[in-house]
């Protein structure tokens, strides 16, 4: 994704309509009319218009420990000199690839794996990596606890209330949640089903589903229901942030006492530029993904934010040159054709 970009044709409306979907990417247009301050169908083919353009998308994602749908390994890869960005597309175009970013630092992609089970994990990153001849080193990092998550994210473009009518009850923050250590429940087929057609299109009519998927309405309904009421099934709204006026996006890598892991934690989650936090193995035992307005505001965040964290030993952050995929979606580069054709694969 490119930062500090012209707007590419949106205005404040189109912003107001994506900050209202990132809230509730399923609610009905009514709601997001309402908060957008448009009339539905105006509202409606502003989106249309900007999923056309592949400037937003809304998608449906599992929490996979939650459902027991698969495991995830974060990997921090570096790149023979000059081939960053072919490696990226390759690992882009890989069905086991949930995200990939090019990125600055001590790293020079960051990509997110997600496998069926362990031993397929292994074979992926040991046997098996893709653009294995272009990677000079990696670097694992294991998720085990979330703090937070994009589909928790607020945008802040609308008031606090919008928050509150948008959001669906179910999606509690995840260090608010009670019972975060119950073992994962299975998805019966029909949920499956359901989870995976909307990780397309995140706000197909359960008309259309169940027609896609060759099932009653009423069972396509029920299903539905079951994930968002569990609270594992989300719905995110993919957009660059520079279009929302998001300049620096960054991830942060930190390392912290152990005692203090949990505390430190919940601090960092509630600030309003986290979009994903955490708990990890290794060396970095805390991680993020982060928005801010300006790079400039690093100096503040980094001395100000990171630095008021309990506990804190050291830290490191790696700035966002581009993202090619992101919940499986490849992403469009706004002014960057070099970036924007990552190829789709489904996993």
């Amino acid at each position: 994704m490119s930062h500090g970009s012209p707007s590419h044709g949106i205005d404040d409306l189109d912003r107001r309509i994506i900050a209202a979907l990132q809230l509730g990417g399923r609610a009905p247009w009514s709601a997001i009319a309402h908060w957008a301050g448009a009339s539905e169908t105006t509202v409606q083919r502003r989106f249309q218009a900007l999923r056309d353009r592949g400037l937003v998308r809304v998608v449906a994602t599992l929490e996979l420990e939650r459902t027991a749908s698969g495991c995830s390994m974060l990997v921090r890869v570096q790149a023979r000199p000059g081939r960053g960005l072919e490696l990226a597309r390759v690992l882009a175009d890989c069905p086991q690839v949930r995200f990939v970013a090019v990125v600055t630092g001590a790293a020079d992609l960051v990509v997110d794996f997600v496998a069926e089970d362990n031993d397929q994990l292994m074979r992926l990153l040991y046997t098996d990596l893709p653009g294995a001849d272009l990677i000079t080193g990696t670097e694992c990092v294991a998720a085990i606890r979330s703090f937070t998550s994009p589909a928790h994210w607020d945008t802040g473009l609308l008031p606090s209330q919008a928050r509150e009518a948008l959001r669906p009850a179910a999606l509690a923050a995840p260090y608010e949640r009670t019972g975060r250590d119950e073992a994962p429940q299975a998805l019966s087929e029909v949920e499956r089903e359901v989870a995976r057609a909307l990780r397309a299109d995140g706000r197909m009519p359960v008309s259309a589903l169940a027609r896609e998927l060759g099932r009653t309405e009423s069972s396509v309904s029920r299903a539905l229901e079951r994930l968002t009421d569990r609270g594992v099934l989300h719905f995110r709204t993919l957009v660059d942030p520079g279009l929302l006026g998001f300049e620096a996006e960054f991830m942060v890598w930190l390392s912290v006492e152990p005692d203090r892991l949990d505390a430190a934690g919940r601090q960092l989650a509630r600030h309003s530029g986290t979009k994903l936090l955490s708990a990890a193995t290794g060396r970095f035992n805390l991680v993020g993904h982060v928005v801010l307005p300006h790079r400039s505001d690093l100096f503040r965040y980094t001395g100000e934010v990171l630095g008021a964290l309990p506990g804190l030993i050291a830290s490191e952050i790696t700035l966002h040159l581009a993202t090619l995929k992101h919940a499986w979606t490849p992403m469009v580069a706004p002014g960057r054709s070099v970036l924007s054709a990552a190829p789709s694969a489904e996993s």
